[in-house]
This record gives structure tokens, sequence and C-alpha cells, in this order.
């Protein structure tokens, strides 16, 4: 079984390069097959044998939607068939039949996932409290294998069976169908987080391969890989080692190392993305934008619209709108907006809301409590948003300050881009413990003497590689300014002459080689998200 980090630096770019080939040798019918069998090919090589969680999952969501689909179509005849006064109790019967084969269907994917993913967690803290209680008994932690992408292809396969319990969209009984939706390889290790009409029958569809498609989706490859090889990979050795390791460095070096890891998370993360992208617009899919120039914005909750754009898209839809719009909630908020106004009422319901979403997503990402300080970290600051927005328009209104003039914006921006960067020191220190150590460490030991000495080009990192940095920072920060005034650099480039084209081609490609970490000094990354 290859190594993720072997796959995503070399062998993922030859096994696209076969596909593309092999795709383009058959007609329509033999391209869709292709694209399946590269796509289990590759979840093969990176997860082996437990390929068979992603077969379970297919198989599941193909007979649980079908099963779905017909309820609805037989309640629908029946219901034709019998008088007005009938229909109300024959209508709660097959929806009450509807529920238990979601609730079922949920219990099965949701239930893979948390035993491999989270029963370790929950035994452990289990065992934690037992000894606190001086119970002389503990439970065996298991250790599983934990196949990669699981987290992803699990809420692909609820968000697909919700939305057919919601009639959104119609069951696929074509099982090869699914499979591809379910399995497409450039998404399956990070993501994004397709929908079924996202990108299910565009990927149906194979259409040839056309020459601006191959040559936007190659852009975007290259980009991705730039990022992650130029920053990501660079960072690494001196963000591991801090983090590891941080009892013995400073203060400042932990400041640099939580801002460091914020960056690198974010070129692993959304270069990962690029590529997935890229290899999708080659076979002329669309696969959902996942970043949206994330550090740009001015508030926390502006943050996770624009950062990994489609796992908080699944959240809203599938947690914060049923919950808000559950009947306890809806009667409570109605219940705060006699007392205390329209306001309130909208916290309340929102706030219930937010705390299942915040839970859900520091969950998501992980086993630990780290993780769900992290959801909780983040749901504290943007409910305190959502309080005090009122006061703030107000006091800015009465002071005669424009909120949206450019000193104000860069304040927000530098205040949001801080709190972020916290936030991500608990997500990656080694357990909450060590998070909150770091952290304090950062006011009680602070000091410049590293920068002073020199020795802080001796952790992983020499000038050059700041160099390096500082200069693709400032690079991002010119691509990010162009795009946020909604120029798309890619199609300006296409519209010049095939030598210019060329020559961006050329020094993209020379920049990797050149900048590129690898090699004796390197150790392979493996991409961050994949963890997840």
């Amino acid at each position: 079984m290859l190594t993720i980090t072997t796959l995503f630096s070399f062998t993922y770019i030859e096994l696209l390069v076969l596909a593309i080939i092999f795709y383009e040798l058959f007609s329509q019918k033999g391209r869709r097959w292709v694209l399946l069998l590269f796509s289990y090919l590759f979840f093969y090589l990176i997860s082996g044998k437990l390929i068979c969680y992603l077969l379970f999952s297919t198989l599941s969501v193909h007979h649980f939607g079908i099963w779905l689909d017909d309820v609805q179509k037989e309640g629908k005849q029946q219901l034709k068939a019998v008088e007005k006064d009938q229909k109300k109790a024959l209508s709660a019967k097959f929806k009450k039949k509807q529920n238990l084969i979601m609730g079922l269907a949920v219990v099965v994917h949701i239930g893979v996932l948390a035993v491999l993913k989270y029963s370790p967690f929950a035994i452990s803290n289990i065992n934690t409290v037992l000894r606190l209680l001086h119970i002389s008994y503990s439970i065996d932690i298991p250790d599983y294998l934990v196949p990669i992408g699981i987290s992803f292809y699990t809420l692909q396969a609820v968000s697909y069976l919700t939305d057919v319990y919601r009639k959104v969209i119609p069951a696929d009984r074509n099982l090869l169908r699914l499979a591809l939706f379910m399995s497409f390889f450039p998404e399956i290790m990070e993501g994004p987080i397709c929908r079924y009409s996202d990108t299910a029958h565009s990927l149906w569809k194979a259409e040839k391969i056309n020459y601006w498609n191959f040559i936007a989706g190659s852009q975007r490859i290259a980009f991705g890989i730039m990022k992650k090889l130029i920053v990501a990979d660079r960072l690494n050795l001196f963000i591991k080692d801090v983090y590891l390791n941080f009892d013995n460095y400073d203060g400042f070096i932990i400041a640099v190392a939580m801002v460091g890891y914020t960056f690198q998370l974010y070129m692993d993360f959304s270069g990962t993305i690029d590529v997935a992208l890229g290899s999708g617009q080659i076979f002329g899919v669309t696969l959902p934008e996942n970043f949206r120039r994330p550090f740009f914005s001015r508030t926390i909750s502006e943050f996770w619209q624009r950062w990994h754009i489609t796992l908080g898209a699944w959240l809203k839809d599938y947690i914060f709108y049923p919950v808000s719009m559950s009947k306890r909630v809806t009667k409570l908020s109605m219940l705060a907006k006699k007392k205390y106004g329209n306001h309130v009422a909208s916290l309340v319901a929102g706030s219930i809301a937010l705390f299942c979403v915040w839970i859900a997503n520091g969950i998501w990402h992980g086993a630990g409590w780290k993780y769900i300080f992290f959801g909780m970290y983040h749901f504290a600051f943007i409910l305190c948003g959502n309080i005090v927005q009122p006061t703030v328009i107000k006091t800015a209104q009465r002071l005669h300050i424009d909120r949206n003039c450019l000193w104000y914006r860069i304040i927000q921006i530098i205040r949001t881009a801080i709190l972020v960067c916290i936030g991500e020191l608990f997500f990656r220190a080694h357990g909450l413990a060590a998070g909150i150590k770091m952290f304090r460490k950062m006011f009680t030991d602070f000091t410049f003497a590293t920068l002073r000495d020199g020795s802080i080009f001796t952790f992983g990192m020499d000038p050059k590689d700041y160099i390096v940095l500082g200069a693709f920072a400032l690079f991002l920060l010119v691509i990010g300014i162009i795009q946020e005034k909604g120029i798309i650099i890619r199609d300006e480039i296409n519209k010049k002459n095939v030598v210019f084209r060329l020559a961006v081609y050329y020094v993209f490609i020379l920049i990797i080689v050149i900048f590129g970490a690898y090699g004796a000094d390197y150790l392979p990354v493996n991409p961050i998200y994949a963890d997840f």
C-alpha cells in the first residue's frame, strides 16, 4: 500500500495522466468505467483492504435511497386513491415510515464512522471516569484502522440520502453512477464535500476533454502543488519541532509557530483542493469551491463562510436549519420574542442551532477534547459577534465611523486573523492541556532573544527559507487582492497570446522545481486534512 504523501506528490499525478490517456481512448460509456476504475484504484492504493468500507457505504446508500423512493411513490399513489378525510392519517403513516428508514440509514453510516473514529476516545474517557470513581475496571481501547476520506464520503452519503428524503432529488437506481459520485478520485481524500446534484450527472456525462478545460485544470493543479511544496512542506520541520517540544522554546517562537501552522494548514489544504478542482475540471466536472480568500475576512463568522466552504454549507443545510426550525426551538423562540423582542428571539434559535453546528464541526475534525474546544472556541466568538452586532453598529453611527472605510476593515481583518491563529494553536497542539500551556507561555515567557541572537534560523528553517516564505506570502496577498476585485487571473492569462502563456507556465514549473521543499533535507508530508 502506498503512502498518502507519495501519492500526492508524484504517483497521484502519474495516476491522473494515465486516467486522462485511457479516458480519451474510449467512448462515453467506456470513459465512465475509466473514471470509476481509476477512482477505486486510487482508493485501494491509499487504503488497501479498507476499500470495503467505501463499497459498503456505496451499496448501503444505493439501497436506502431506492427504499425511500419506493415508499414515497407508494404513498403518493395511495393518497390519490383515498378520500380527503383519510389523507392526513395516511400521509402521517408514510411519513413515519420514511423517518424510520432515514433514521436507520443515518445510524448505519454515522455509526460506522463513530465506531471507527470516535469509540477509542469515548472508551478512554469512560475509563478515566471509572478511575476517578475508584472503580477497578477498565474497558479495552480498540485500535481500528480508519480508511482515508471516511469523514468526507460519509457526509456525501448522508447528504444524498437526506436530499432523497426531502424529495430534492430522486433516488438514483443506477449503482455505477452513484458509486462514481461517492468515489471520484480527485476529491475522495480531502474533499470538497460534494452534493449529488453538484457532480453526479456531470461525471456520468463523461464528455471528451477539451483544450481549455485541460489548460485551466492544469493551471489550477500547478498552483496547488506550488502552495504545498513551497510553503506547507517547507514549514513542516519547524512547526513539528516546536509543537512537539514547546517546553524548550519561549513564547515568541511559539507565536511564530502558531502563525506558521495557520499558514501551513491553509496552503496545504487549499493546495490539495486546487489539485482536486483542477483534476475535475480536466474531465469537465465542476467541483464546488472550498476556499474564498478566508484571510480577508472581517469576522469569525465571515471566515467560516470563506474557509472549508463545503463543510460549512453541509452543516448549515443538514444541522443548522433543521435544528433552528424544529418545533421545540421554534416554540422557545416565540416565547423569547414575546418577552424580549425580535433580536433576542433570533439569537435564541440561532444560538441553539449554532451550538449544535460547532459541536459537530469540532468532533468531525477529530476525536479529542482539543477538537471539541476548537469548536466551542469558534462558537463563542460567533455568538458574541451576533450579540454585540447591533451595539457595534449603533456605536459606530454615533461616533460617525464609516465601518466600510479601509482602516476599519484592516483592523477587523487583523483582529480576525489573530483569533483564527489562536484557534489553530489549540487545533494543532498535542492535546488540550498542551494547547493551554503553549497559549499561556506566549504571555508569560515572551522574549525576542532567539531573534536577536539569530538562533531562530536554526529551528528547521534558515534565512533563505524565511525569504522564500515571505516572498510567496506577498505574492499570494497580491493575487488575493486582485481576486477580491472580481478579476479571474487564469482567464486573463488565457486571453494572452501563446508565447506569453507558455512563458507563464514555464515560470510556474521553474518556481516549483527551484523552491519546492523536497529532497534529503525534507521529510515527506502527508496532506493534513486527509487525517480528518
